[in-house]
Protein backbone atom coordinates (compact mmCIF):
# COMPACT_ATOMS: atom_id res chain seq x y z
CA UNK A 1 0.00 0.00 0.00
CA UNK A 2 1.83 3.86 -1.24
CA UNK A 3 0.87 6.61 0.77
CA UNK A 4 -1.27 8.62 -1.84
CA UNK A 5 0.87 12.20 -0.68
CA UNK A 6 4.01 11.13 -0.50
CA UNK A 7 4.01 7.84 -2.54
CA UNK A 8 6.32 6.12 -0.36
CA UNK A 9 5.80 2.43 0.58
CA UNK A 10 3.86 2.78 4.34
CA UNK A 11 4.47 0.09 7.14
CA UNK A 12 1.71 -2.72 6.65
CA UNK A 13 1.47 -2.11 10.50
CA UNK A 14 0.59 1.70 10.06
CA UNK A 15 -1.81 0.51 7.12
CA UNK A 16 -4.06 -1.53 9.14
CA UNK A 17 -7.45 -0.58 9.16
CA UNK A 18 -8.58 -3.12 11.31
CA UNK A 19 -6.99 -1.02 14.48
CA UNK A 20 -8.99 0.39 16.92
CA UNK A 21 -7.05 2.29 19.91
CA UNK A 22 -7.92 1.58 23.19
CA UNK A 23 -9.39 4.92 24.28
CA UNK A 24 -12.26 4.56 22.24
CA UNK A 25 -14.55 2.75 24.27
CA UNK A 26 -14.57 5.88 26.37
CA UNK A 27 -15.29 7.28 23.53
CA UNK A 28 -19.28 5.87 23.26
CA UNK A 29 -20.14 9.22 21.31
CA UNK A 30 -17.93 8.60 18.34
CA UNK A 31 -20.83 6.01 17.57
CA UNK A 32 -19.63 3.36 15.00
CA UNK A 33 -16.09 5.05 13.35
CA UNK A 34 -15.39 4.24 10.25
CA UNK A 35 -12.10 2.00 9.16
CA UNK A 36 -8.67 4.03 9.65
CA UNK A 37 -5.15 3.25 9.97
CA UNK A 38 -3.27 3.10 13.07
CA UNK A 39 -1.13 6.62 12.13
CA UNK A 40 -4.95 8.24 11.99
CA UNK A 41 -5.72 6.90 14.88
CA UNK A 42 -2.77 8.26 16.70
CA UNK A 43 -2.93 11.57 15.25
CA UNK A 44 -6.43 11.87 16.22
CA UNK A 45 -5.96 11.03 19.97
CA UNK A 46 -3.12 12.93 20.44
CA UNK A 47 -4.70 16.36 18.90
CA UNK A 48 -7.76 15.58 20.77
CA UNK A 49 -6.09 15.45 23.87
CA UNK A 50 -4.53 18.19 23.65
CA UNK A 51 -7.80 19.97 22.57
CA UNK A 52 -9.72 18.38 25.50
CA UNK A 53 -7.39 20.52 28.00
CA UNK A 54 -8.13 23.33 25.35
CA UNK A 55 -11.87 23.51 25.73
CA UNK A 56 -11.55 22.88 29.20
CA UNK A 57 -9.78 26.27 29.81
CA UNK A 58 -12.01 28.19 27.40
CA UNK A 59 -15.15 27.12 28.63
CA UNK A 60 -14.00 27.78 32.30
CA UNK A 61 -14.33 31.69 31.66
CA UNK A 62 -18.06 31.29 30.38
CA UNK A 63 -18.77 28.50 33.44
CA UNK A 64 -17.45 30.96 36.31
CA UNK A 65 -18.31 34.25 34.88
CA UNK A 66 -20.64 35.04 38.27
CA UNK A 67 -18.24 33.63 40.18
CA UNK A 68 -15.33 35.35 38.80
CA UNK A 69 -17.35 38.59 38.93
CA UNK A 70 -17.76 37.89 42.27
CA UNK A 71 -14.43 37.38 43.43
CA UNK A 72 -12.82 40.40 41.35
CA UNK A 73 -15.57 42.76 41.75
CA UNK A 74 -16.80 43.51 38.46
CA UNK A 75 -19.45 45.84 37.55
CA UNK A 76 -22.43 44.20 35.38
CA UNK A 77 -22.41 46.17 33.06
CA UNK A 78 -18.65 45.47 32.20
CA UNK A 79 -19.08 41.88 31.43
CA UNK A 80 -19.61 42.50 28.05
CA UNK A 81 -16.83 44.55 27.34
CA UNK A 82 -14.33 42.07 29.41
CA UNK A 83 -15.25 39.23 27.99
CA UNK A 84 -14.71 41.05 24.57
CA UNK A 85 -11.25 42.07 25.31
CA UNK A 86 -10.28 38.33 26.08
CA UNK A 87 -11.96 37.11 22.91
CA UNK A 88 -9.53 39.37 21.32
CA UNK A 89 -6.85 36.97 22.84
CA UNK A 90 -7.77 35.18 19.81
CA UNK A 91 -6.50 37.79 17.35
CA UNK A 92 -2.45 36.92 17.52
CA UNK A 93 -3.47 33.18 17.02
CA UNK A 94 -3.46 34.44 12.97
CA UNK A 95 0.46 34.80 13.41
CA UNK A 96 0.73 31.57 15.22
CA UNK A 97 -0.71 30.13 12.25
CA UNK A 98 1.37 31.73 9.73
CA UNK A 99 4.45 30.37 11.55
CA UNK A 100 2.79 27.02 10.99
CA UNK A 101 2.85 27.30 6.90
CA UNK A 102 6.75 27.99 7.43
CA UNK A 103 8.59 25.28 10.01
CA UNK A 104 5.09 22.87 10.38
CA UNK A 105 2.09 21.77 12.49
CA UNK A 106 3.63 19.36 14.86
CA UNK A 107 6.26 22.02 16.49
CA UNK A 108 3.79 24.88 16.70
CA UNK A 109 1.25 22.96 17.96
CA UNK A 110 3.37 21.50 21.00
CA UNK A 111 4.25 25.32 21.30
CA UNK A 112 0.92 26.09 21.93
CA UNK A 113 0.35 23.08 24.04
CA UNK A 114 2.72 24.64 26.52
CA UNK A 115 2.01 28.34 26.18
CA UNK A 116 -1.94 28.10 26.75
CA UNK A 117 -1.13 25.77 29.95
CA UNK A 118 1.20 28.12 31.66
CA UNK A 119 -1.40 30.85 31.13
CA UNK A 120 -4.42 28.44 32.15
CA UNK A 121 -2.43 27.91 35.50
CA UNK A 122 -1.23 32.03 36.13
CA UNK A 123 -5.18 32.87 35.79
CA UNK A 124 -5.77 31.07 39.49
CA UNK A 125 -3.51 33.45 41.07
CA UNK A 126 -5.08 36.86 39.57
CA UNK A 127 -5.58 39.34 42.22
CA UNK A 128 -7.75 41.87 39.79
CA UNK A 129 -9.99 42.19 37.34
CA UNK A 130 -6.84 43.60 34.88
CA UNK A 131 -4.44 40.82 35.51
CA UNK A 132 -7.23 37.44 35.19
CA UNK A 133 -7.86 39.58 31.49
CA UNK A 134 -4.52 39.50 30.66
CA UNK A 135 -3.79 35.92 31.46
CA UNK A 136 -7.03 35.00 29.76
CA UNK A 137 -5.77 37.14 26.59
CA UNK A 138 -2.77 35.36 26.37
CA UNK A 139 -4.38 31.58 27.35
CA UNK A 140 -6.88 32.09 24.33
CA UNK A 141 -3.96 33.02 22.00
CA UNK A 142 -2.53 29.30 22.32
CA UNK A 143 -5.64 27.64 22.73
CA UNK A 144 -7.35 29.04 20.00
CA UNK A 145 -4.49 28.75 17.90
CA UNK A 146 -3.76 24.96 19.10
CA UNK A 147 -7.64 24.36 17.86
CA UNK A 148 -7.09 25.30 14.51
CA UNK A 149 -3.69 23.34 13.83
CA UNK A 150 -5.56 20.37 15.34
CA UNK A 151 -8.29 20.79 12.52
CA UNK A 152 -5.87 20.89 9.82
CA UNK A 153 -3.80 18.27 11.06
CA UNK A 154 -6.64 16.08 10.93
CA UNK A 155 -7.58 17.55 7.47
CA UNK A 156 -4.61 16.61 6.35
CA UNK A 157 -4.00 13.23 7.51
CA UNK A 158 -7.34 11.92 6.47
CA UNK A 159 -9.08 9.82 3.82
CA UNK A 160 -11.33 12.65 1.85
CA UNK A 161 -14.70 9.80 2.39
CA UNK A 162 -14.05 10.46 6.21
CA UNK A 163 -12.48 14.06 6.78
CA UNK A 164 -15.91 15.43 7.98
CA UNK A 165 -16.48 12.51 10.56
CA UNK A 166 -12.80 12.94 11.54
CA UNK A 167 -13.00 16.81 12.13
CA UNK A 168 -15.89 16.08 14.03
CA UNK A 169 -14.85 13.42 15.80
CA UNK A 170 -11.97 15.35 17.16
CA UNK A 171 -14.46 18.49 18.11
CA UNK A 172 -16.45 15.91 20.03
CA UNK A 173 -13.43 14.67 22.09
CA UNK A 174 -12.78 18.44 22.96
CA UNK A 175 -16.14 19.46 23.70
CA UNK A 176 -15.41 16.81 26.68
CA UNK A 177 -13.33 19.13 27.75
CA UNK A 178 -15.96 21.23 28.68
CA UNK A 179 -18.09 18.31 30.33
CA UNK A 180 -15.30 17.71 32.44
CA UNK A 181 -14.77 21.49 33.55
CA UNK A 182 -18.68 21.83 34.14
CA UNK A 183 -18.55 18.72 36.48
CA UNK A 184 -15.93 20.31 38.68
CA UNK A 185 -17.57 23.49 38.74
CA UNK A 186 -20.50 21.19 39.96
CA UNK A 187 -18.49 20.42 42.69
CA UNK A 188 -16.32 23.42 43.95
CA UNK A 189 -18.28 26.35 42.41
CA UNK A 190 -20.25 27.65 45.22
CA UNK A 191 -16.75 27.86 46.96
CA UNK A 192 -15.87 31.30 47.31
CA UNK A 193 -12.26 30.87 45.40
CA UNK A 194 -13.36 27.57 43.72
CA UNK A 195 -12.80 29.12 40.33
CA UNK A 196 -9.37 29.89 40.89
CA UNK A 197 -8.97 25.85 41.89
CA UNK A 198 -10.59 24.57 38.67
CA UNK A 199 -7.97 26.98 36.76
CA UNK A 200 -4.83 24.99 38.55
CA UNK A 201 -6.12 21.93 37.00
CA UNK A 202 -6.04 23.20 33.37
CA UNK A 203 -1.83 22.70 34.07
CA UNK A 204 -2.86 19.12 33.46
CA UNK A 205 -1.07 19.35 29.58
CA UNK A 206 2.61 19.70 31.41
CA UNK A 207 2.48 16.13 32.56
CA UNK A 208 1.62 15.23 29.28
CA UNK A 209 3.86 17.16 27.10
CA UNK A 210 6.97 15.22 26.94
CA UNK A 211 5.02 12.43 25.02
CA UNK A 212 3.33 14.45 22.69
CA UNK A 213 6.70 15.46 21.61
CA UNK A 214 7.85 12.10 20.86
CA UNK A 215 4.91 10.59 19.33
CA UNK A 216 3.02 13.25 17.41
CA UNK A 217 3.92 13.59 13.85
CA UNK A 218 4.43 16.20 11.20
CA UNK A 219 1.28 15.81 8.72
CA UNK A 220 2.64 13.97 5.48
CA UNK A 221 1.14 16.73 3.51
CA UNK A 222 3.23 19.39 4.95
CA UNK A 223 6.21 17.06 4.87
CA UNK A 224 5.59 16.43 0.68
CA UNK A 225 4.87 20.25 0.79
CA UNK A 226 8.33 21.56 2.51
CA UNK A 227 10.83 21.78 -0.21
CA UNK A 228 7.90 23.85 -2.46
CA UNK A 229 6.97 26.28 0.95
CA UNK A 230 7.15 29.81 0.64
CA UNK A 231 10.43 31.90 0.25
CA UNK A 232 9.09 34.36 3.17
CA UNK A 233 7.27 34.34 5.99
CA UNK A 234 4.16 36.32 4.80
CA UNK A 235 3.87 34.69 1.30
CA UNK A 236 1.13 32.25 2.30
CA UNK A 237 -1.15 35.43 3.26
CA UNK A 238 -0.12 36.71 0.30
CA UNK A 239 -1.09 33.45 -2.06
CA UNK A 240 -4.13 32.99 0.54
CA UNK A 241 -5.49 37.04 -0.96
CA UNK A 242 -4.83 36.57 -4.32
CA UNK A 243 -5.49 32.87 -4.95
CA UNK A 244 -8.95 32.37 -3.44
CA UNK A 245 -10.41 35.60 -2.65
CA UNK A 246 -13.29 34.60 -3.45
CA UNK A 247 -13.89 31.39 -1.14
CA UNK A 248 -12.11 33.76 1.83
CA UNK A 249 -14.71 36.39 1.50
CA UNK A 250 -17.67 33.64 1.64
CA UNK A 251 -16.26 32.07 4.60
CA UNK A 252 -15.39 34.66 7.23
CA UNK A 253 -18.58 36.58 6.05
CA UNK A 254 -20.63 33.61 7.08
CA UNK A 255 -18.07 33.16 10.56
CA UNK A 256 -18.15 37.08 10.97
CA UNK A 257 -22.07 36.95 11.64
CA UNK A 258 -22.24 33.83 13.26
CA UNK A 259 -19.85 35.11 15.51
CA UNK A 260 -21.74 38.23 16.61
CA UNK A 261 -24.91 36.80 16.59
CA UNK A 262 -24.14 33.70 19.09
CA UNK A 263 -21.42 35.84 20.85
CA UNK A 264 -23.68 36.70 23.61
CA UNK A 265 -25.86 33.80 23.80
CA UNK A 266 -22.66 31.54 24.38
CA UNK A 267 -21.11 34.06 26.99
CA UNK A 268 -24.10 34.37 29.17
CA UNK A 269 -25.70 30.82 28.67
CA UNK A 270 -24.65 29.35 32.24
CA UNK A 271 -25.09 33.23 33.95
CA UNK A 272 -28.75 32.98 32.73
CA UNK A 273 -29.62 29.95 34.39
CA UNK A 274 -28.52 31.31 37.87
CA UNK A 275 -30.24 34.69 37.44
CA UNK A 276 -33.36 34.12 35.58
CA UNK A 277 -34.37 30.49 36.32
CA UNK A 278 -32.35 30.56 40.24
CA UNK A 279 -30.02 27.22 39.68
CA UNK A 280 -27.08 26.62 41.77
CA UNK A 281 -23.60 26.41 40.72
CA UNK A 282 -23.79 22.66 41.52
CA UNK A 283 -27.01 22.20 38.69
CA UNK A 284 -25.79 24.24 36.39
CA UNK A 285 -22.57 21.74 36.36
CA UNK A 286 -24.65 18.70 36.37
CA UNK A 287 -26.65 19.94 33.74
CA UNK A 288 -24.21 20.90 31.23
CA UNK A 289 -22.37 17.43 31.88
CA UNK A 290 -25.45 15.29 31.81
CA UNK A 291 -27.32 17.29 29.22
CA UNK A 292 -24.41 18.17 27.04
CA UNK A 293 -23.23 14.31 26.92
CA UNK A 294 -26.14 14.22 24.38
CA UNK A 295 -25.48 17.50 22.70
CA UNK A 296 -21.34 16.72 21.97
CA UNK A 297 -22.51 14.11 19.22
CA UNK A 298 -23.81 16.94 17.33
CA UNK A 299 -19.91 17.01 16.32
CA UNK A 300 -19.81 13.73 14.79
CA UNK A 301 -23.35 13.59 13.50
CA UNK A 302 -23.04 16.59 11.49
CA UNK A 303 -19.42 15.47 10.61
CA UNK A 304 -21.01 12.10 9.43
CA UNK A 305 -24.33 13.54 7.70
CA UNK A 306 -21.69 16.33 5.83
CA UNK A 307 -19.53 13.35 4.29
CA UNK A 308 -23.19 11.61 3.17
CA UNK A 309 -25.42 13.55 2.09
CA UNK A 310 -22.89 17.09 1.10
CA UNK A 311 -21.52 20.40 3.23
CA UNK A 312 -23.64 22.78 1.57
CA UNK A 313 -27.36 21.08 2.62
CA UNK A 314 -25.75 20.16 6.60
CA UNK A 315 -24.18 23.83 6.92
CA UNK A 316 -27.65 25.26 6.15
CA UNK A 317 -29.73 23.45 7.98
CA UNK A 318 -27.57 23.50 11.35
CA UNK A 319 -27.37 27.30 11.17
CA UNK A 320 -31.27 27.71 11.14
CA UNK A 321 -31.50 25.19 13.78
CA UNK A 322 -28.92 27.42 15.83
CA UNK A 323 -30.96 30.38 15.00
CA UNK A 324 -34.01 29.03 16.41
CA UNK A 325 -32.81 26.84 19.34
CA UNK A 326 -30.83 29.84 20.59
CA UNK A 327 -34.26 31.93 20.60
CA UNK A 328 -35.77 28.76 22.44
CA UNK A 329 -33.49 28.60 25.21
CA UNK A 330 -33.58 32.11 26.09
CA UNK A 331 -37.19 32.61 25.83
CA UNK A 332 -39.03 29.53 26.47
CA UNK A 333 -40.48 28.67 30.39
CA UNK A 334 -38.60 26.83 32.93
CA UNK A 335 -40.07 23.35 31.82
CA UNK A 336 -38.38 23.37 28.68
CA UNK A 337 -35.12 24.93 28.85
CA UNK A 338 -32.96 21.90 29.36
CA UNK A 339 -34.27 20.24 26.20
CA UNK A 340 -33.95 23.74 24.41
CA UNK A 341 -30.12 24.04 25.73
CA UNK A 342 -29.24 20.36 24.55
CA UNK A 343 -30.70 21.53 21.06
CA UNK A 344 -28.92 25.13 21.40
CA UNK A 345 -25.15 23.31 22.25
CA UNK A 346 -26.04 20.25 19.50
CA UNK A 347 -26.59 22.99 16.67
CA UNK A 348 -23.99 24.97 18.00
CA UNK A 349 -20.82 22.43 17.87
CA UNK A 350 -22.67 21.00 14.09
CA UNK A 351 -22.33 24.34 12.90
CA UNK A 352 -18.40 24.53 14.20
CA UNK A 353 -17.74 21.28 12.26
CA UNK A 354 -19.18 22.04 9.20
CA UNK A 355 -17.50 25.91 8.70
CA UNK A 356 -14.01 23.96 10.51
CA UNK A 357 -14.40 21.26 7.32
CA UNK A 358 -15.12 24.23 4.86
CA UNK A 359 -12.08 26.53 6.06
CA UNK A 360 -9.67 23.34 6.13
CA UNK A 361 -10.69 22.33 2.39
CA UNK A 362 -11.05 25.28 0.70
CA UNK A 363 -7.44 26.37 0.94
CA UNK A 364 -4.72 24.78 -0.49
CA UNK A 365 -1.75 23.18 2.09
CA UNK A 366 1.02 25.70 1.47
CA UNK A 367 -1.00 28.32 3.25
CA UNK A 368 -3.62 25.93 4.96
CA UNK A 369 -2.57 27.08 8.67
CA UNK A 370 -2.65 30.70 7.64
CA UNK A 371 -6.26 30.51 5.86
CA UNK A 372 -7.25 29.03 9.52
CA UNK A 373 -5.51 32.36 11.23
CA UNK A 374 -7.56 34.59 9.24
CA UNK A 375 -10.65 33.07 10.06
CA UNK A 376 -9.81 33.36 13.89
CA UNK A 377 -9.40 37.22 13.18
CA UNK A 378 -12.24 37.62 11.48
CA UNK A 379 -14.55 35.12 14.59
CA UNK A 380 -12.93 37.35 16.95
CA UNK A 381 -13.30 40.62 15.59
CA UNK A 382 -17.62 39.31 15.22
CA UNK A 383 -17.55 37.94 18.65
CA UNK A 384 -15.49 40.82 20.45
CA UNK A 385 -18.31 43.31 18.50
CA UNK A 386 -21.16 41.26 18.88
CA UNK A 387 -20.47 41.32 23.01
CA UNK A 388 -20.03 44.99 22.66
CA UNK A 389 -23.04 45.27 20.28
CA UNK A 390 -24.79 43.08 23.46
CA UNK A 391 -23.68 45.51 26.25
CA UNK A 392 -25.01 48.43 24.12
CA UNK A 393 -28.69 46.88 23.51
CA UNK A 394 -28.41 46.15 27.45
CA UNK A 395 -28.67 49.97 27.79
CA UNK A 396 -31.67 50.18 25.58
CA UNK A 397 -33.55 46.64 27.11
CA UNK A 398 -31.95 46.79 30.68
CA UNK A 399 -31.68 43.19 30.73
CA UNK A 400 -29.14 40.96 28.98
CA UNK A 401 -31.72 38.58 27.58
CA UNK A 402 -33.92 40.13 24.90
CA UNK A 403 -30.59 42.28 23.93
CA UNK A 404 -29.29 38.50 23.27
CA UNK A 405 -32.65 37.64 20.88
CA UNK A 406 -32.55 40.45 18.78
CA UNK A 407 -28.24 39.53 17.83
CA UNK A 408 -29.23 36.38 16.93
CA UNK A 409 -31.74 36.83 14.68
CA UNK A 410 -28.98 38.96 12.33
CA UNK A 411 -27.97 35.00 11.56
CA UNK A 412 -30.68 33.92 9.36
CA UNK A 413 -28.92 35.09 5.95
CA UNK A 414 -26.25 32.97 6.87
CA UNK A 415 -28.10 29.53 5.23
CA UNK A 416 -28.88 31.99 1.70
CA UNK A 417 -25.56 33.10 1.47
CA UNK A 418 -24.14 28.90 1.72
CA UNK A 419 -26.29 27.93 -0.81
CA UNK A 420 -25.53 30.39 -3.36
CA UNK A 421 -21.32 30.46 -2.81
CA UNK A 422 -19.85 27.69 -1.30
CA UNK A 423 -19.05 24.79 -3.45
CA UNK A 424 -19.74 21.33 -2.52
CA UNK A 425 -16.24 19.60 -0.76
CA UNK A 426 -17.68 16.04 0.37
CA UNK A 427 -15.64 13.17 -1.00
CA UNK A 428 -13.01 15.49 -3.18
CA UNK A 429 -9.40 15.41 -2.26
CA UNK A 430 -7.61 18.14 -1.03
CA UNK A 431 -5.84 18.65 -4.21
CA UNK A 432 -9.14 18.56 -5.93
CA UNK A 433 -10.90 21.09 -3.81
CA UNK A 434 -7.84 23.70 -3.68
CA UNK A 435 -4.71 22.87 -5.84
CA UNK A 436 -1.45 24.60 -5.42
CA UNK A 437 -1.50 27.63 -7.86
Amino acid sequence: MSDPISHQPVPSVEADRTYRPGWLRFAWFLGRPPALTRRQWRVLGLVAAASFFEMYDLYLFTLSLKQIQAGLGIAEDQLGYLGSIVRFGALPAFGVALVADRIGRRRVLLFTILAYTLFTGATAFSPNATIFVVCQFFARTFAVAESLLAVVVIAEEFDPEVRGWGIGALAAIQSTGAGLAALLFAVVGHLENGWRGLYLVGLGPLLLLAYWRRALPETARFEAHRRQRADTMLQPLVNLVHMYPGRLLAVTTVLFVVAVAESGANFFGPKYLQDVHGWTPGGVGLMTFGAGAFAIVGNTFAGWLSDRIGRKKVTMGFLMGQVTFTLAYYNVPALFIIPSWVLMIFTLLGVNVVLAAYGSELFPTSYRSTAAGVRIIIATAGGSIGLILESVLYGVYQSHWPAISTLVLIMLFTPVLVALVFPETSGRTLEDIAPER
